[in-house]
């Protein structure tokens, strides 16, 4: 049986009052058994061995019932009176060598693991499976190690990935805060960052509080089992096989309808920004056909994101205050599957900031997210990566982006290797743009000068973009691109007007430019893109600039 354990969703019972209640813990697990649970833990610290064997042996009844593994925490004694399936042991408790010999080669041992050398121990010394965390802080596990989150556990299936036979083929199963609102997002991002098409990944998730506090327990198992089992609206798109993406005229083809599809739907763009550039973004939104709202209010979140429009998180004010209204706001879009689009405005410019777009990070999924190259480089690192940067990228000062590092194959590198980590859209603005989702991956040069003059031009094409994307959900990236094109082509026209003397009288005839490209492709009158800088950049090479 051992070898054919589905670990999809594993429950871990709680016999506290805090959690279970009054509630019988064994009536309790067989609801759970009933909405779906693959696997059942029971772990108890605080009873004595008699009671533990007891109902050890009425869970075990229950769970054969359903052809489901029981597994006794630490007890090894336990598992053996009872004759349940296995046993998982942590840090703390006898080790797997040990256990193995008491227990046989038929029964599973699991481990809980926190680093790679305990992962590498734990494989080892011959465990069946790892319980790989803690993900997020939680209250049901009172010795709790150092949360690892998110990054944590990617480092140890990466590493497991590229270890040996046995490391590759253990079982994983993440641990610690795992619910029905952040299951979707830790399964759909816990893929190991791998050069392989096949990386390893998580097996399963642990669930405590989740299933056993639930007031409908059965349903609560049953709703985590159909989350587990189906694609997060979120997601971002998969490429059709059949879709020549370097093919500049497919290219204006879907930018063109794109343009037509914003004027014809005017979806929502939801800004949470700083107060400086709220009044320029809400016309940039009702020049492209957009419908602005600037709300900072987490509160709200809920109720705007079911209009299915996009939201754009900008940390120009990173205070705590900001930060807990904006982790509101991604929770809700998160569960609407609404895009979402990360501004994490001088990211590296001090470490608050760098703090700031960690716990941004680790608050949800991220459609898209936009910066220059060091704020770029911020998210790399927020994301686990290590980055080889020139000595001469120093800090980041402000907003400013400074002076380029690296150059376009390099940016390349690094943006779509970032987006293949978050598996999501990186867009890493300058000079030349460089776009990508992880597959396909676009320079864009188009844009003016004055756009790097004017405060709020990067907050404006955030809202450009949020507002293609929920247009044109189909394909994120390429309704990426068309946005941004739709912008940049426009601050081109007005660069090029005659009462245009520089970044004063820019802002007003960009603002112009943005809704008369509009019309003009709505009403055919711009049926090709003259002037079109877009060069697809196949066959990203390694350039080593990202490690482990």
């Amino acid at each position: 049986m051992k070898n054919q354990v589905d670990y999809s969703l594993y429950l871990v019972t709680d016999s506290t009052e805090a959690i279970l209640g009054s509630r019988d813990l064994v009536e309790v697990v067989e609801k759970a058994l009933l909405g779906g649970v693959t696997v059942v833990q029971y772990r108890d610290k605080t009873s004595d061995t008699g009671d533990l064997i007891k109902t050890a042996k009425a869970l075990h009844e229950r769970c054969r019932k359903h052809n489901v593994p029981l597994i006794i925490n630490d007890r090894v004694d336990v598992a053996l009176t009872v004759g349940c399936e296995g046993v998982h042991l942590g840090q703390d408790d006898m080790n797997v060598t040990e256990a193995r010999k008491l227990l046989g080669d038929d029964k599973i041992i699991g481990a809980t693991v926190s680093s790679i050398d305990e992962a590498r121990i734990a494989v080892e010394r011959g465990s069946d499976y790892l319980g790989i965390g803690t993900l997020y802080a939680t209250s049901t596990k009172k010795n709790t190690k150092d949360i690892i989150g998110i990054n944590g556990i990617r480092k140890i299936l990466h590493y497991l990935h590229s270890a040996e036979e046995a490391s590759k083929k253990i079982k994983t199963v993440c641990i610690g805060g795992i619910n029905a609102l952040n299951v979707q997002r830790v399964t759909y991002q816990l893929q190991a960052p791998s050069d392989s098409s096949n990386p390893k990944s998580i097996d399963g998730v642990a669930v405590v509080s989740a299933i056993i506090g639930a007031q409908d327990v059965e349903q609560a198992a049953a709703n985590l089992k159909t989350l587990l089992s189906t694609p997060p609206n979120f997601a971002t798109s998969t490429p059709s096989s059949n879709d020549d993406w370097t093919s500049l005229s497919t290219l204006q083809t879907k930018a063109l309808a794109a343009t037509k599809v914003v004027h014809t739907t005017s979806p929502l763009s939801h800004n949470m920004t700083n107060l400086v550039v709220q009044n320029f973004a809400a016309s940039v939104a009702l020049a492209i056909g957009a419908s602005p709202i600037m709300s900072n209010n987490g509160v709200e979140a809920p109720d705007l994101a079911k209009l299915r429009g996009g939201l754009v998180i900008n940390m120009g004010t990173a205070t705590p205050d900001a930060l807990h209204n904006h982790r509101l706001a991604i929770a809700a879009y998160n569960a609407s599957g609404s895009p979402i689009l990360l501004d994490p405005v001088g990211a590296g410019a001090t470490s608050a900031r760098e703090e700031a777009l960690g716990y941004l990070l680790a608050s949800g999924y991220f459609t898209l997210i936009k910066g220059n190259e060091r704020e770029i480089l911020a998210v790399a690192q927020a994301s686990g990566f290590t980055v080889v940067a020139k000595k001469e990228a120093g800090q980041q000062r402000g907003v400013d982006s400074g002076d380029a590092i690296y150059t376009l194959e390099q940016r390349a590198y690094i943006v779509s290797r970032v987006a293949s980590r978050e598996r999501n859209v990186v867009l890493m603005t300058g000079a030349t743009d460089v776009i990508s989702d992880g597959q396909r991956t676009y320079a864009i040069s188009n844009g003016h000068s004055y756009l790097g003059m004017v405060t709020g031009s990067g907050c404006t094409l955030g809202t450009t973009i949020s507002a293609y994307m929920s247009a044109s959900p189909e394909d994120k990236l390429m309704a990426a691109v068309a946005g941004i094109l739709h912008y940049e082509m426009a601050a081109e026209a007005a660069a090029r007007r005659v009462d245009v003397q520089g970044p004063g009288t820019f802002i007003p005839a960009f603002i112009d430019e943005l809704y008369r490209r509009r019309m003009d492709i709505v009403e055919e009158k711009i049926q090709a893109m003259d002037g079109l800088k877009v060069e697809p950049l196949s066959n990203v090479a390694d350039a080593g600039l990202l490690k482990e």
